[in-house]
């Protein structure tokens, strides 16, 4: 009996994005989970990464709202790919911020990553370092929750998401489908 094929939801980190414009191939961008391809796709990743950041809570105020501005002006030029990754950035610097919120470092576990585990996320067999509380930090992850929060709250952004979802990833997931059953007879 052939197998339900199951919906595409990562991304796509076979592509070649040192060539490709997202902005003039959005058929190529997968949304994936998170902050997935979040330092890839371009050329959004040039135009946001610029005003990332998180150090003290008035910068990530500052920063926040540069983010959520980009969001909108992505959202008002119907470009889903520029709002999503602008979306991504105030999730990452959310989860950055309370990474260093709980770890003074930046780092979470002990040593390095093993070389068939980097760009992976997960302890990957290393002890987790005890937290060191930092509450300037926790702030400016509370700040950036909340901007990331209103932009996936945002009833445009969900309406574009779907319907992008239905245009390139669930046309994806016929071809696959497709394939599946060619295979199979």
């Amino acid at each position: 009996m052939p197998e339900t094929p199951t919906r595409k939801k990562t991304f796509n980190y076979e592509l070649d994005f040192k060539t490709i414009n997202f902005r003039e191939s959005p058929e190529l961008y997968r949304i994936g989970k998170g902050e997935q391809g979040v330092l890839l796709v371009e050329p959004y990743k040039s135009e946001i990464l610029p005003h990332w950041r998180f150090k003290t809570p008035e910068i990530a105020q500052e920063s926040s709202e540069k983010l959520y501005g980009l969001f909108e002006e992505y959202l008002a030029k119907h470009d889903f790919v520029g709002a999503d990754m602008a979306r991504k950035f105030l999730q990452m610097g959310y989860t950055r911020s309370r990474r260093y919120a709980n770890h003074k470092s930046g780092k979470k576990y002990a040593g390095p990553v093993p070389d068939d585990k980097k760009g992976q996320s997960g302890a990957h067999g290393r002890e987790q370092l005890p937290n060191e509380p930092d509450p300037v930090k926790a702030k400016s992850a509370a700040i950036f929750k909340e901007k990331w929060d209103q932009a996936k709250q945002n009833r445009k952004y969900q309406q574009m998401s779907q319907e992008f979802r239905e245009k390139y990833e669930a046309a994806e997931e016929k071809i696959s489908t497709k394939k599946d059953q060619s295979i199979e007879s």
